[in-house]
């Protein structure tokens, strides 16, 4: 007789094996972007920063999920970066922030992407090349108080004096950075908007770009003719202190590997850092600074199961954390389940001012053992 047939296995759950899980919703995304983009339109175009990997959230999906929403230009940091949102979005426009020094003129345009030009040198580069193949598209930037990347003011004054640098290529855009633009009240930040104008009108004409996510809010006269945001479309506040007006897209969970009973004055943890100031419970859950949980939170951060906060307890290892669960229900405290670490309530600006740290590292951190889950809306 013939063997029968097994019946088909059942597909595991996405990341059903994974210590930790991180669900990244791809419409919250868009969404975020498409609220920068309706604050700044008519007068000015909106812009996307994926670099790092779009925060760290994936380029591959996130990269797609904006040019759906109508995103047309993106920034990346460096040359390997271009190339591969290039093989993502063939018709899209892309900026490299790094520079000429990532690599020859030839690799970038085989690749359709921008130089930002940060200094003369990579200026004369461009346009030696630009010679020989056309008027190609490149960015300059104008230092104007952050001090990293851009024409300093001494380069900047030569090319006022003399633009013939320029000629041979596309200037398609002139750009700053502001060094305090989560600041309001900052002095800085009209300081360097008249620095950025005087720049301005002292170069051959070409669209304008001062203002990233927490620019925006600053008001019409920084968002000149293209933003450029990055961590705000990923649900970090561009408005530190006041009311977050983004969608947080993360949700992070983290399984439960082990529970145990400890006795008052017991300690937890590396170092013995930390004593129990009661009997209790502690739970173990899969997660560590290898993953990208910082460390600079321990005894400071939070987790939530089933709502009710569960306090990290001890120094975070490299892959674990222990939270304390006393007083939550044994039932939902079990090996297998998951503690949350990111959602709705606790976010990443949460995690952060635990981690004595930045919405943006939070979420450049996460690691590649925290398995991604791309959904859209409640799909």
């Amino acid at each position: 007789m013939p063997t029968p047939e097994r019946p088909p296995r059942a597909r595991p759950r996405a990341g059903a094996k994974a210590g930790a899980i991180l669900d990244i919703d791809l419409d919250a995304i868009a969404s975020n972007w498409t609220l920068l983009h309706e604050r700044v339109t008519p007068a000015a175009r909106c812009a996307a920063v994926v670099k790092a990997d779009a925060y760290g959230l994936g380029i591959s999906e996130v990269a797609p999920a904006l040019a759906r929403a109508g995103c047309k230009t993106f920034f990346v940091a460096t040359l390997d970066e271009g190339l591969e949102l290039r093989a993502l979005l063939p018709r899209a426009q892309i900026a490299v922030l790094d520079g000429l020094v990532m690599g020859a003129p030839a690799d970038f345009a085989k690749g359709g992407l921008m130089p930002v030009l940060n200094d003369l040198g990579q200026v004369s580069a461009w346009q030696t090349y630009a010679a020989r193949r056309g008027k190609l598209p490149a960015m300059l930037q104008i230092d104007t108080g952050m001090r990293r990347l851009g024409l300093s003011p001494k380069e900047l004054r030569a090319l006022a004096r003399d633009p013939s640098p320029l000629d041979g290529f596309n200037l398609a855009m002139i750009l700053s950075h502001l060094a305090c633009a989560s600041e309001p009240a900052h002095p800085m930040n009209l300081e360097q908007l008249e620095l950025f104008r005087a720049a301005l009108r002292a170069l051959p004409r070409a669209p304008a770009s001062l203002s990233a996510s927490s620019g925006i809010f600053l008001g019409s006269d920084f968002c000149h003719d293209l933003v450029r945001p990055g961590a705000a479309i990923y649900g970090v506040n561009p408005l530190p202190g006041r009311p977050n007006p983004m969608k947080q897209v993360l949700h992070l969970k983290a399984k439960i590997l082990q529970v145990r009973d400890v006795d008052r004055g017991e300690s937890v943890g590396y170092g013995a850092a930390q004593h129990m100031e009661r009997a209790g419970r502690i739970a173990t859950l899969a997660m560590g600074y290898a993953d990208g949980w910082l460390r600079s939170s321990s005894h400071r951060g939070t987790a939530r199961i089933g709502g009710k906060p569960a306090p990290v307890i001890g120094r975070i290892s490299m892959d674990l954390i222990t939270i304390d669960v006393t007083g939550i229900d044994p039932a939902a405290v079990q090996p297998g389940t998951y503690a949350d670490l990111l959602d709705e309530r606790y976010g990443v600006d949460d995690a952060a001012h635990a981690a004595d740290t930045i919405g943006y590292e939070v979420l450049t951190a996460l690691g590649r053992r925290c398995v991604r889950v791309y959904r859209r809306g409640n799909r």
